[in-house]
């Protein structure tokens, strides 16, 4: 049996370099140059940073988010992700509904319109206010003039082909009584009569409301909240433009009859029946939509409205159908939400059927026609950093099978239930899966000791498997952060030979891990190794490196010995799911047991079992 050293595989190298080496010099004539290469942004993934709007087109089923940033993305379909980008914060978006363009307003005060029928979007025309600031603005369907309202409390008119301002201003003090002196504040609703396009309601943030009569440019009625209500939050109407319904600071919901002074009803939709006239303080309503059915059914649905006793700070989306209301807690913050209908006309039935929420860090749907109002399992990649992202790898032309076997073990290993049976319905655009002719796959490694492999073959991240190496590892109460407070298992490398299909990857708790991929359970135990990276004892001492207790937060050499020992791994027969299963851990060690310095380098090599 012949026995192969490391000094004989480098023998081995040297010669074959030495033959290239001697062979007759070549002339190489270098005709690539700079400006042959070009870089290029071309797919952008995970879910909108500081996402602040939000809009619907109901006929092509698109979906815009606006952010803080000045970005604008265009969701369809699962691989429709369209990425634009403002100089600044896109505060409203519009869109022209079926006609394959948009508008938005933005912190600049400048109105653009955007055309997204080629392939890559374009501002068609742009439009900067000098004075006002833009609070809202409304497109009716098929019109061609877009209502903008200001902070100044004035409502100006665009007309969306020319670009140009109309002479045609409603002002303030002319929409509000004439014996009131004090401004009603800025604009924060405007929105038609379903019925009739010459009546423009308009909401001002004082709780002042005014039907203005477009043709005869003079209020027909006006209505004044009550000053219990506070602050004028939204305006829904209904269908038959009879009635409309108005949303408030305090928690409360009014609806208002035509030409009638005072609330048909005034609700608080989550305060307790208390004795006392005075309801339960809650928090404001920040948005209300008044939708109908065919079947004659009553859909209201808002953000907001929690009592702020018993419910503490939980963000909730809450649906009224008919007499039954159903409370939907949200993970995180709620910015903007629309309510998805098969009609896009308000004077029509609108058959709602779901409920797009945009939260802070997510995108959630909610199913209205399931009941118990489940949400839809989202297709696209919005929880790319669910935790963190410390690490990233990208592995192009890889074998055809892998991305598959991927895929297998991944479907094994995460059964989602709970989740709506309908098809996801923002399904606008048209996308070819097969855009490339060979594999890609994308592997993250998180600050949880997760590792996600993502098929980006056809532009869109579609995750295949989630592998979890925390589960190698002791629970520890004691488990101590390091380097900058990031978890021991947050991933710092992978290193994946896509051919063999083993993996090696190294933690910030300066473990190394070698995984092999295996399509079936098994049960076994790791194999654990100490690798000492101590200064070399029997070396002259005065020239090894002191070891820096200074780096680690803590001034007590005592306190970090504690603070930094290494993780335990768990020991015993344990259970592997299919995928990868660990075969080797090594455990780094620095001088008296403690964590040496980061690992910043790793690889390994599948032909020599290196």
């Amino acid at each position: 049996m012949k026995k192969f050293t490391f000094k004989g595989v480098l023998d081995g190298f040297r010669s074959s370099v030495a033959q290239q080496v001697n062979r007759p010099e070549q002339e190489i004539v270098e005709t690539l140059r700079s400006e042959h290469f070009q870089v290029k942004k071309t797919f952008k993934h995970g879910f909108p940073h500081q996402p602040i709007s939000m809009a619907y087109d109901p006929v092509q089923k698109l979906l815009a988010i606006g952010t803080k940033t000045g970005s604008l993305r265009i969701l369809g379909a699962p691989g429709v992700d369209v990425h634009v980008k403002h100089e600044s914060a896109v505060l409203q978006i519009q869109f022209l509904v079926n006609e394959g363009a948009l508008i938005t307003a933005t912190a600049d005060e400048t109105i653009h319109l955007w055309n997204f029928r080629q392939k890559v979007p374009q501002v068609v025309q742009s439009l900067k206010f000098q004075r006002d600031k833009i609070t809202c603005m409304h497109l009716p369907l098929q019109s061609k003039w877009l209502y903008i309202g200001t902070d100044r409390g004035n409502i100006h008119f665009l007309h969306i082909e020319t670009f140009v301002l109309s002479g045609y201003v409603i002002n303030w003090n002319k929409a509000i009584e004439v014996s009131r002196k004090t401004h009603p504040g800025v604009v924060v609703h405007l929105s038609d009569n379903p019925l009739d396009l010459s009546k423009l309601l308009i909401g001002y943030e004082t709780g002042q409301i005014v039907l203005w009569d477009l043709k005869l440019k003079a209020a027909e009625f006006r209505w004044q909240t009550e000053e219990q209500f506070g602050t004028l939050k939204s305006i829904s109407w209904h269908h038959e433009g009879k009635q409309f319904m108005c949303s408030h600071n305090d928690g409360s919901l009014t609806t208002w009859t035509l030409r009638q002074a005072k609330p048909a009803s005034v609700t608080h939709p989550h305060a307790k029946n208390t004795k006392d006239e005075q309801p339960e303080p809650c928090k404001p309503i920040q948005k209300v939509e008044w939708k109908l059915s065919r079947s004659g059914e009553t859909y209201v649905v808002f953000s907001g409205g929690l009592a702020y006793e018993t419910t503490g700070r939980t963000p909730s989306i809450t649906v009224v159908q008919g007499k039954t209301t159903t409370v939907l807690e949200m993970e995180h913050n709620v910015i903007d939400f629309v309510t998805l209908c098969d009609s896009p006309w308000t004077s029509d039935y609108q058959d709602p059927f779901a409920v797009a929420v945009l939260l802070q860090n997510d995108l959630v749907v909610i199913d209205l026609l399931t009941p118990g109002f489940p949400c839809f399992e989202n297709p696209y990649p919005m929880d790319l950093h669910e935790s963190p992202v410390t690490c990233c790898a990208y592995f192009a032309d890889c074998p055809g099978d892998l991305v598959p076997a991927f895929y297998s073990v991944g479907k094994t290993g995460s059964k989602k239930t709970g989740f709506s049976e309908h098809n996801w319905p923002i399904a606008g655009g048209e996308w070819n899966p097969n855009s490339s002719s060979y594999s890609e796959i994308i592997l993250t490694g998180h600050a949880d000791g997760s590792i996600k492999f993502w098929d980006s073959s056809a532009g869109s991240l579609q995750v295949l498997y989630k592998l979890k190496t925390a589960k190698l590892f002791e629970k520890s109460r004691g488990r101590m952060s390091v380097d900058n407070d990031e978890d021991p298992l947050a991933i710092q490398l992978i290193f994946l030979c896509p051919e063999s299909r083993k993996l090696a990857i190294a933690n910030t708790g300066r473990n190394v891990i070698l995984f092999k991929f295996k399509k079936v359970e098994s049960t076994s135990e790791v194999v654990t190794l100490e690798v000492s990276l101590a200064a070399n004892p029997s070396k002259d001492t005065e020239n090894s490196p002191d070891f820096d207790f200074s780096n680690l937060g803590c001034d007590d050499p005592k306190a970090n010995a504690e603070k930094n020992q290494p993780l335990k791994v768990r020991t015993g027969l344990q259970k592997r799911a299919p995928g990868f299963q660990a075969s080797l851990i090594c455990i780094t060690m620095g001088p008296n047991g403690e964590l040496p310095e980061s690992i910043t380098a790793l690889s390994l090599n599948s032909s020599y079992g290196l």
